[in-house]
């Protein structure tokens, strides 16, 4: 009955040390992959269990409520989330999807896609959306932290900063870091230095990524490849079947008064439409809106 944890490499996912990696579906779809199970064992924590299997913390915690995060069950049946639905958003280059706190990455002239946990830009610092492309590659990068950044951790952590803090292992981009053409480049996708933070709000607005995945996706992309960053807490998958699928996460915080308190969220009128007068599929609708998993969940 366990034999659910043995479809790691199912045929539509397959996961390495670099990426997760899909099949990538034709237009007639949203929904990828297939859900997956993990056995906890003793001594295992969410953050252990979220870098095997490349999925976010905040994801895994949602999928799993409560679970305590770093000492769960022994014994007890993990969701982890690897079926999903595709943002609405069209399927090329880099797409980000904050509210879910995922990058997709869509190579041209390839059958494959895949998808990344990310940390982004915490609650005053938030990252932007936007529509913009990679201007500069960068091995090895320096950090220039800005003034307020300086000041900050002067001030909460009693850490003084150099004006430019060189590469290596003190250096927070990491070892790879990509610069974003929007306003005055100020954006990076980038790696990191520390054992924490993706898959959560933490950056000074910055896309921070697993060492092992920036390091994977930078040696795909180049100069000029677009990217996407979009905020869609709700997305819908309407099949040629006729079967409706929801993933609902939960919205941003747009303040600081707003974090730990449950926000609404409504279903977009497309969905809304295709559920009426069916009792049961707006009854699951209203749960998935209400949990906020963000878990594809079959209305009908």
């Amino acid at each position: 009955m366990r034999r659910i944890l043995l479809l790691m490499f199912a045929c539509f996912m397959s996961m390495s040390a670099q990426a997760v990696e899909y099949d990538r579906p034709d237009s007639s779809t949203k929904l990828i992959g297939t859900m997956e199970y993990y056995q906890v064992n003793k001594g295992d924590s969410l953050l252990d269990i979220a870098n095997r299997y490349d999925v976010g913390l905040l994801l895994l915690m949602a999928s799993n409520p409560g679970v305590d995060p770093f000492l769960p069950t022994p014994g007890s049946l993990l969701k982890i989330p690897m079926q999903l639905i595709l943002p609405d958003v069209k399927r090329e280059g880099i797409v980000i999807n904050l509210a879910e706190l995922r990058l997709y990455y869509f190579p041209s002239n390839s059958d494959k896609m895949y998808v990344f946990p990310i940390g982004i830009g915490r609650v005053g610092r938030e990252t932007p959306k936007m529509t913009t492309s990679i201007s500069q590659m960068i091995k090895n990068p320096t950090w220039t932290p800005t003034a307020n950044i300086r000041r900050e951790y002067r001030e909460k952590h009693n850490v003084i900063l150099p004006a430019v803090v060189p590469a290596g292992p003190e250096n927070p981009l990491g070892d790879y870091a990509m610069r974003l053409s929007h306003g005055s480049g100020q954006y990076l996708i980038h790696g990191t230095n520390k054992d924490f933070g993706i898959g959560m709000r933490v950056s000074s607005g910055c896309i921070r990524m697993n060492p092992w995945d920036v390091e994977w996706l930078f040696h795909q992309v180049s100069r000029g490849t677009k990217v996407r960053i979009i905020n869609q807490p709700v997305k819908q998958a309407i099949e040629a079947d006729g079967s409706v699928y929801v993933e609902v996460h939960e919205p941003l915080s747009r303040d600081e008064d707003q974090m730990g308190e449950h926000k609404r969220v409504s279903a977009p009128d497309q969905l809304l439409a295709e559920v009426a007068g069916d009792v049961r599929a707006r009854q699951l609708l209203d749960e998935a809106l209400m949990n906020q998993v963000g878990l594809p969940v079959q209305l009908r």
